[in-house]
């Protein structure tokens, strides 16, 4: 299964060592799921991480050693996921999930995405990241 991960997944994968996020690392590790984000996606966890928690920076750069970089989605894919009611800032989010042919889009945005979630758009779920962890998890 891939998983298309966003920046607050990312955020609170590296920001917490012990928390439900690393889950999806470690499951990726035992080879159940891969990983997959944007450099849109990655840009905005470290600004964020930077601002908030500096001491991150290299637990940060370490996970992203394990999620593949996809290219974002071009303008066509983009339009495509502003017109599921996505602000400009998060429909790129959509678009190179797309992009990378995701199974899951994983997300904790509860604002933008929260009335995708449990839904497929184009052949892609958008799921929290405890929905996440359960679709992989199971046998």
């Amino acid at each position: 299964m891939r998983l298309f991960l966003d920046a607050n997944i990312l955020f609170s994968s590296a920001q917490s060592a012990g928390g439900r996020a690393r889950g999806l690392f470690s499951l990726a590790e035992k080879k159940l799921c891969t990983l997959a984000t944007s450099e849109h996606a990655i840009n905005e966890a470290r600004r964020n991480l930077m601002m908030k928690y500096p001491s991150t920076a290299a637990a940060f750069e370490r996970l992203l050693k394990q999620v593949e970089r996809i290219p974002e989605g071009g303008p066509g894919l983009v339009a495509w996921a502003e017109s599921f009611d996505l602000p400009e800032n998060d429909a790129p989010i959509l678009a190179a999930a797309a992009a990378a042919d995701a199974d899951l889009l994983v997300t904790g945005d509860r604002r933008h995405f929260g009335h995708l979630f449990g839904k497929t758009v184009g052949r892609i779920r958008v799921v929290t990241l405890r929905e996440a962890l359960k679709l992989v998890s199971k046998p």
